[in-house]
């Protein structure tokens, strides 16, 4: 048995072509518990991938930060966003961990499980192994497509592998999730071999459930390119156990140190500023005051409901649909949203217990002239910005605030310190596909509202805020983008907003009418509150900072929520179509769509490389859509 399974290992792991694969048993099956060769079992191989496909920081850095928290829109940041790649983080993920340690790991449990169940050497939880694996290959695979878009079905049968339209990679995901849900016996035991699987230890029901909401979301993904096949999977997967207890949520233990467990958001260079994005979705939605969530000694530092900042408009981007373009906002907001300051530590709070203290941060930074000399100097402490991504050019180089890491919140310490559980699934997610279900007409086991409220309950839940619930979920106020909270409320905000600011260059007092963004991407840029923006602005925010690919994909496939421009105060050479004449428009050629695929690929398998384009339907570049995505 030793024989076939090295065997099987070394075949696997040799079909990868183009890939540094490896040569010895031990490189695939690293047990974190001490399991040689001799004593390898199915469990060890959905550890190895479970554990390792959390990322390590060399690839969280490149894929979940610079990748996924950008084009996702939780952190501030270029690349990406603006149309950039790089190849090498793509190798790196693509290759050399991704084909070539996760789903080798993850397909060996699933090839060594049947070989023992064959051969009658299985224990009586294998056939449930198997199933798990499965479930978890599902997962893996639908990552690595939402990222690149088309992927091989056919990578560990020892040829070069061709790669497989988007809609049969999702066709094989949800049979593949279908099968593996219906084949789990819950009546069996596996809790021996329980602390090998990170996530469930080994709780075969918790497992069937995650399958179950998983076949949730890739059916939801599918609702504009194939509204049937999206409608009948869904509900079939919805009338059945699915994730909507914290219990229940798919999360993975991190811990300190350089491995898949260690946190991912945990490189102390990378500093995680809150998003225009999400800063506008949080700016008084939901009506509860900063002065009821914050302790009395902020209260000089929160400003008033109408007051929108200081208008430097000569140093803050304007070339942006940003709606608050050109400001600073010099203290804190009067309202927000009750989870901000549970993710986000205010610049210059060090009285915060979470406050990310790994670095050396001072809390005044310089508004230039044009002649090098300071213009002003501004005090970062105690105020709240999120500034648009993209080339800020000559406004940039006078502007020593906007780049520099405590100009705008920051993920706190409770995200950078490995001490936390990665989030894979929570129930607030299965409820808010459920209401959006239910907006559809589609049968789902609760009706739109009840669903909406019960995944903002669960989020509050999550994050210790349900004491401001009753309030928030009867809130009308408007956010920055103009939508509001409570179901019933669906009026459409005005054009524009009365604010008042204070002009930077003169002292002077004065009245903005700020716009409520148009999203054109949407209902042609005509709705800004209508069931489903509600239901993806929460979504949305719900789902910060775990699930950034998510975001992403909600996104691209809806184009919602509102997703600000880069600026464009100089030409981004990677959105070409952006442009000074059209910023203030939106169209999915100013967002990226996905990652190009790595050049190892065309240069090992040009046949399947063709293939891959081919399946794409368009050019192997950052902003030609995937299959499911949103096309205007």
């Amino acid at each position: 048995m030793k024989n076939i399974i090295h065997k099987t290992a070394a075949v696997l792991l040799g079909s990868l072509v183009g890939f540094q694969s490896c040569s010895k048993f031990e490189e695939i099956n690293k047990d974190p518990y001490g399991a040689n060769a001799d004593q390898v079992q199915v469990e060890y191989f959905i550890n190895n991938a479970i554990i390792n496909s959390q990322m390590d920081p060399h690839i969280a850095e490149r894929v979940f930060v610079l990748y996924w928290t950008t084009a996702g829109r939780f952190s501030s940041g270029g690349g990406i966003s603006s149309g950039g790649y790089n190849d090498g983080w793509s190798s790196d993920y693509y290759g050399r961990s991704y084909m070539a340690s996760w789903l080798s790991a993850i397909n060996s449990a699933i090839q060594i499980g049947q070989q023992q169940i064959e051969a009658g050497t299985a224990p009586e939880y294998t056939p449930n192994l198997v199933q798990v694996a499965r479930i978890w290959r599902a997962y893996l695979m639908s990552e690595l497509a939402d990222t690149f878009g088309p992927i091989p079905l056919d990578a560990f049968h020892g040829d070069n592998p061709s790669y497989a339209s988007l809609q049969d990679v999702y066709n094989f995901l949800l049979s593949e999730l279908t099968d593996a849900s219906t084949k789990l016996d819950l009546a069996v035991s596996a809790s021996s071999i329980s602390r090998f699987d990170p996530a469930y230890g080994y709780d075969f029901a918790k497992w069937q459930k995650y399958a179950n909401s998983m076949r949730m979301r890739l059916a939801m993904r599918l609702s504009e390119v194939d509204a049937g096949k999206a409608q009948a999977e869904f509900e079939a997967a919805a009338a059945l156990p699915h994730i909507t207890a914290a219990a229940d949520m798919f999360q993975v233990a991190e811990q300190p140190g350089w491995d898949g467990l260690t946190g991912v958001m945990t490189r102390t260079w990378n500093h995680f500023n809150i998003s225009a994005t999400l800063n506008n979705l949080y700016l008084g939605l939901g009506g509860i005051p900063s002065a009821d969530q914050l302790a009395t000694s902020y209260a000089d530092y929160i400003k008033p409901a109408n007051y929108v900042g200081i208008k430097y408009d000569d140093h803050f981007a304007m070339l942006t649909n940003a709606p608050t373009a050109g400001y600073w906002f010099d203290g804190l907001p009067n309202s927000i949203d009750p989870r901000a300051y549970k993710i986000y530590a205010i610049p210059g709070d060090e009285s915060n217990a979470l406050y990310p203290t790994y670095a050396t941060l001072d809390n005044k930074r310089n508004l230039m002239s044009e002649d090098g000399s300071v213009f002003k100097e501004v005090n970062l402490a105690y105020t709240w910005n999120g500034f648009a991504n993209g080339a800020w050019g000559t406004r940039g180089s006078l502007n020593q605030v906007y780049s520099y890491p405590n100009g705008s919140p920051r993920l706190n310490s409770l995200f950078r310190n490995s001490d936390n559980k990665r989030v894979f699934f929570a129930p607030w997610e299965s409820y808010f596909l459920v209401a959006e279900a239910a907006l559809r007409g589609w049968s789902a086991p609760m009706d739109a509202q009840a669903a909406y409220e019960a995944g903002i309950t669960s989020s509050f839940e999550h994050w210790g805020v349900t004491s401001y619930l009753g309030d928030y979920l009867s809130s009308t106020d408007y956010n920055m983008t103009g939508t509001s909270v409570s179901w019933g409320h669906t009026t459409e905000p005005p054009a524009t907003h009365a604010m008042n600011f204070v002009d930077g260059y003169t002292g002077s007092a004065g009245v903005a009418n700020i716009p409520y963004p148009d999203n054109d991407l949407y209902e042609g840029g005509a709705v800004k509150n209508d069931l489903l923006t509600k239901i993806i602005t929460q979504k949305f925010i719900a789902q910060a900072p775990w699930l950034p690919l998510e975001t992403w994909n909600d996104q691209r496939r809806l184009g919602l929520p509102f997703f600000e421009n880069p600026a464009v105060e100089d030409p981004l050479v990677n959105m070409p179509d952006l442009n000074q004449s059209n910023y203030m428009d939106a169209s999915i050629r100013f967002f990226p769509q996905r990652v190009r695929y790595p050049s190892t690929i065309p240069a090992s398998n040009p046949e399947g490389y063709d293939s891959a384009v081919s399946a794409l339907g368009g050019p192997d570049e950052v902003l030609t859509p995937l299959w499911w995505a949103k096309q205007q």
